[in-house]
């Protein structure tokens, strides 16, 4: 059980070191070659924060455990509204006005309810995963054409000036040292948290929503803080809302084409309609019509927050029961 523990913790380590690594290379490859800002922008945005998700949850559906890489994307998505910017706003309100933030959050209801209409039988077949990677196909396209028709967005700004100004050779080093450790860390972090459920008796979709969601969760709060900190608040709230983007169709499709996935019907009835309930109330608290701003204060903070804790509380009594 030690060792598993620590090969967990070794492997987060690891993974969100390689993570950034893997991003910074892409990301200045993408410039060296012109690639469109806005691109660059959605990358870093998108994939960069969701890239610990997306790794161990192909790792783990190619190792035969598709429950952690459902537990892992779920679980993300609950702990990004509930966790990360609950925590974020209690520290400090969250502000924000970026258009394609206020196109987004719609969005996010739209992708889970489809999301249910595709888990309600407790299948996610590879067809299904084939129809959420089309989506999320769809998703990139329309963000890319409907962002260039408008002026420039702050999020895309302020993520672009922070593109590393590296040569091409050591960006391509980059690249090359990233992807391997993004896979090494995956397959130490998915050996342990699988052991960590034999050894307890619990199933692989808990460890997935707890252990392994909390961890790959490290990059958003690590964004969202620096952003707030800033006060470039949209940077926090695009983080996540591109987070559940990725999470909900890109990692969760990737993991069901390669290994269809059996739902467990608590998740259906607790952990998704908890992940659909923050979804609306993050639409409800965090658009405000008035002047074009939204704002998350501090007591909607706490409440999400106190959720978070809630959720966590229940599911580890859930398993010393």
């Amino acid at each position: 059980m030690v060792l598993s523990i620590l090969a967990v913790l070794a492997g987060l380590i690891l993974l969100l070191y390689s993570a950034d690594l893997f991003v910074e290379g892409s990301a200045s490859v993408a410039r060296h070659y012109k690639v469109s800002p806005l691109l660059i922008g959605i990358v870093i945005v998108g994939f960069g924060s969701s890239a610990p998700e997306m790794v161990v949850s192909v790792m783990a559906a190619i190792g035969g455990n598709p429950g952690i890489a459902l537990g892992n994307a779920y679980g993300s998505n609950i702990a990004n509204i509930a966790l990360i910017l609950g925590f974020t706003a209690l520290l400090t309100p969250i502000l924000f006005a970026s258009r394609i933030l206020k196109k987004e959050l719609p969005l996010l209801i739209l992708i889970t309810l489809f999301s249910y209409m595709l888990i309600r039988d407790l299948l996610i077949s590879r067809l299904d995963g084939v129809l959420l990677l089309v989506v999320f196909s769809l998703f990139m396209v329309w963000t890319y054409v409907v962002s260039r028709r408008k002026q420039p967005d702050a999020v895309v700004d302020e993520v672009n000036s922070e593109v590393p100004d590296i040569s091409l050779k050591k960006s391509l080093w980059f690249i090359a040292a990233g992807g391997l450790l993004l896979v090494l860390s995956s397959r130490i972090l998915v050996w342990g948290a699988v052991n960590i459920t034999v050894s307890l008796g619990v199933s692989e979709v808990v460890t997935g929503l707890t252990v392994v969601a909390l961890g790959t969760s490290l990059p958003e709060l690590a964004s969202c803080l620096s952003a707030v900190k800033k006060h470039e608040d949209d940077i926090a709230l695009g983080n996540i809302i591109g987070s559940y983007i990725f999470n909900s169709l890109l990692v969760v499709g990737l993991a069901a084409v390669i290994n269809p996935i059996r739902v467990d019907g608590e998740i259906l009835t607790r952990d998704f309609i908890l992940m659909g309930a923050l979804t609306v109330s993050l639409f409800v608290i965090g658009y405000h019509w008035k002047k074009g701003v939204g704002r998350i204060n501090r007591f909607e903070g706490a409440l999400l927050f106190i959720t978070y804790i809630t959720y966590i509380t229940y599911l580890v009594l859930t398993v010393i029961g």
